[in-house]
C-alpha cells in the first residue's frame, strides 16, 4: 500500500549519522517533522530533529516508540537488525521495507541478487570455513578479494590475495562468519550510480559518479563520470535493472567497475543515500536526499539534471583545521560538516562540493590547497 505522507507530518530516521541528518535537513525545507533513534545524545541527525528517542537500534521500545511519533520510517544506514526492521514493518509504515536490508547486509545475497536482475558481478565462490576456502579458491585463482559476507565497510573486513601462498591472511575473516572469495577485476576507473524509485515504479537516476579512494576511503567523487557515454548508457540501465527487480522504494546506490573494453562489473550495493551522491546538494536540480523524501513519502519524482562538473571531496578528521583555515581563500566551495564531536583521523566530518567550467583546474586546486595533502 502506497501512502502519501504530507508536510507537517512526521518522518523517523532510524540512524542519526550524518545521513540521517542530511535527509533530515532536506525534509525540513518541506515542512516535514523528524524523529531520530540513536544511542547518541546529540547524534548529527538529533541535532537537528524534532524529536530524539536516544536508544540502541535493536530496542524493541524504542523502535515502538518511533513508529508511534512517525508517520513514515527510512533508515539511513545498512547494518541495522534485519528481524527488528521486520517486527517494526508489521505494525509502521517503512515504505522501503525489510527484504532490501536483509539481500544488501549479506554480500552472499546480494551478489546472488544482481545476478537474478541479469547484470554481470565478478566471479566468486563461498566459504564458510578458512579449509573451505583452500578447496574452492582454484575456482576463481589468482588475485582475488576476500571479504566478509556480514559488516565491513571503508576496505575493512576483506584481504586481497596475490597467490595460494597469502591464502592464511584471510583466516582472521572467518572469526565473523562466512566469507566471499572475488576473482579481482582489473578495472579502469570506479563508478557509482544513485537510482531512486517511488512506490509506484517511478525511477531516477543520478549523473553517474566516478570514485577515487585514499587508504580505501572515498576520496573525491568527479561528474560526470570520465567515461564513454557507452558505460554512462550501460550504467544507468544497470542500476535500473537492479531497482525494479529488488522492487526498491527510497534510494539504491550501485558501484561499479568499468573495464578496458567499456563493459561494467557491478561491485556492491547500498540500500541508502551514498557519499558518492553528496555532490547532489548542490550540483543537480534535485539533490538524493529531498529525492529519497520524496520516493518514500510517495510524493512524483523529480527529474534531476546536472548543473555543471562537479567534484566532491570527503573531509577526514584531519582535514578539518586546514579546511577552517582556507575557507576565505575558495569562495566557490560549498563546505558541510556534519556536527561530529570529535575528529579522528579518517573519520569523515564532512564534504566540499565545487561546480567548476575547468574540472582539470579545480582538481589541480583541490591537490595544492594542502588541505588533503597526505
Amino acid at each position: 500500500m502506497i501512502k502519501t505522507i504530507y508536510p507537517g507530518q512526521t518522518i523517523g530516521i532510524i540512524g542519526g549519522g550524518q545521513l540521517g541528518r542530511m535527509i533530515a535537513l532536506a525534509a525540513k525545507e518541506a515542512g516535514f517533522k523528524i524523529a531520530v533513534l540513536d544511542p547518541s545524545m546529540d547524534s548529527p541527525c538529533g541535532q537537528v530533529a524534532d524529536i530524539q528517542i536516544i536508544a540502541s537500534f535493536d530496542d524493541e521500545t524504542a523502535l515502538e516508540e518511533l513508529s508511534e511519533v512517525s508517520d513514515v520510517i527510512t533508515y539511513e544506514f545498512e547494518n541495522i537488525d534485519f528481524e527488528g526492521l521486520k517486527r517494526l514493518s508489521e505494525y509502521a509504515y517503512v515504505p522501503q521495507g525489510a527484504d532490501l536490508v536483509r539481500i544488501t547486509q549479506n554480500r552472499i545475497t546480494e551478489k546472488a541478487e544482481i545476478r537474478k536482475a541479469g547484470v554481470i558481478v565478478a566471479n566468486y565462490v563461498v566459504a564458510t570455513s578458512h579449509v573451505e576456502l583452500k578447496a574452492v579458491i582454484e575456482e576463481i585463482g589468482f588475485p582475488c578479494i576476500v571479504k566478509t559476507a556480514f559488516g565491513g565497510y571503508d576496505g575493512k573486513g576483506q584481504v586481497k590475495l596475490n597467490s595460494i601462498e597469502d591464502l592464511p591472511e584471510a583466516t582472521p575473516l572467518f572469526e565473523h562468519g562466512a566469507c566471499i572469495a572475488e576473482a579481482f577485476v582489473p578495472f579502469t576507473k570506479e563508478i557509482s550510480v544513485i537510482v531512486q524509485r517511488n512506490g509506484s515504479g517511478e525511477t531516477y537516476c543520478l549523473p553517474a559518479g566516478e570514485n577515487i579512494h585514499k587508504h580505501h576511503i572515498l576520496h573525491e567523487t568527479i561528474v560526470p563520470a570520465r567515461v564513454t557515454d557507452v558505460v554512462l548508457t550501460q550504467a544507468t540501465k544497470a542500476a535500473e535493472q537492479i531497482a525494479d527487480h529488488l522492487n526498491l522504494v527510497g534510494t539504491l546506490a550501485v558501484e561499479m567497475f568499468v573495464l578496458e573494453d567499456d563493459t561494467i562489473v557491478i561491485n556492491e550495493l547500498a540500500p541508502r543515500p551514498h557519499n558518492s551522491g553528496h555532490y547532489s546538494i548542490e550540483g543537480c536540480t534535485i539533490s538524493q536526499f529531498h529525492q529519497h523524501v520524496r520516493a518514500i513519502c510517495g510524493w512524483p519524482l523529480r527529474k534531476p539534471v546536472l548543473h555543471q562538473q562537479t567534484v566532491m571531496v570527503n573531509v577526514l578528521g584531519e582535514h578539518v583545521v586546514p579546511l577552517s583555515n582556507a575557507i576565505p581563500k575558495y569562495p566557490n566551495w560549498s563546505i558541510h560538516l556534519y556536527g561530529k564531536e570529535e575528529a579522528k583521523t579518517k573519520r569523515k566530518m564532512g564534504h566540499v562540493t565545487i561546480l567548476t567550467d575547468d574540472l582539470n583546474e579545480t582538481l589541480k586546486q583541490i591537490e595544492h590547497s594542502g588541505i588533503w595533502s597526505e
